[in-house]
């Protein structure tokens, strides 16, 4: 009963068949819509905007969570924001990894944080490298964290989910590299 996320490319999200053929493989597979979270980035939504919010509104339709990645690098972010049927954001590691030295990436990481609350829409701060990172975010209210000080990468055979059950307390959608920062 793990999670699991996929990045969808731009070709993906403008299939108006995605939803169905998603549907489908669920079904047939025996697994809740709610164990599956579509991960998108700004740059694949702005090949065709119109079809990207049709397909991602079947996704929802669906149960499916659906989280806005790599947040920050886009040219739209604010726009897709307000108009996108998201259950999250993921604040990009470029801002989140600089946030202990740079006083610019750290005011973008907590209005980022707090905007999207504001929305109700699920924080993940991505590239959380250090202790000190995780206490800030932790102090800023972020809702999950993602990153090599949580877990590097590993092959689904050595996942620990007892291990890591005591970190995983929370909305946390990838137990391999992600901790609820509650």
């Amino acid at each position: 009963d793990v999670p699991v996320a996929v990045n969808l490319a731009a070709a993906n999200i403008v299939d108006v068949t995605l939803p169905a053929a998603i549907g489908e493989l669920l079904e047939r597979h025996g697994v809740a819509a709610d164990r599956l979270e579509c991960e998108i980035s700004e740059h694949t939504v702005m090949a065709d905007p119109v079809r990207a919010t049709a397909v991602l509104a079947g996704l929802r339709e669906l149960g499916v969570g659906l989280s806005l990645d790599d947040f920050g690098t886009g040219h739209s972010s604010l726009s897709y924001l307000k108009r996108l049927p998201l259950d999250e954001v993921k604040i990009d590691r470029s801002f989140v990894a600089g946030m202990a030295d740079d006083e610019n990436d750290a005011v973008i990481v907590r209005s980022t944080i707090d905007l999207a609350r504001n929305l109700g829409l699920r924080v993940v701060a991505e590239g959380v490298e250090t202790a000190e990172i995780m206490d800030t975010l932790r102090e800023l209210r972020c809702d999950v964290a993602q990153g090599y000080h949580i877990s590097r990468p590993l092959p689904a055979g050595d996942l620990d989910l007892q291990a890591l059950s005591v970190s995983l307390r929370g909305p946390a959608r990838k137990p391999s590299s992600s901790s609820a920062l509650s």
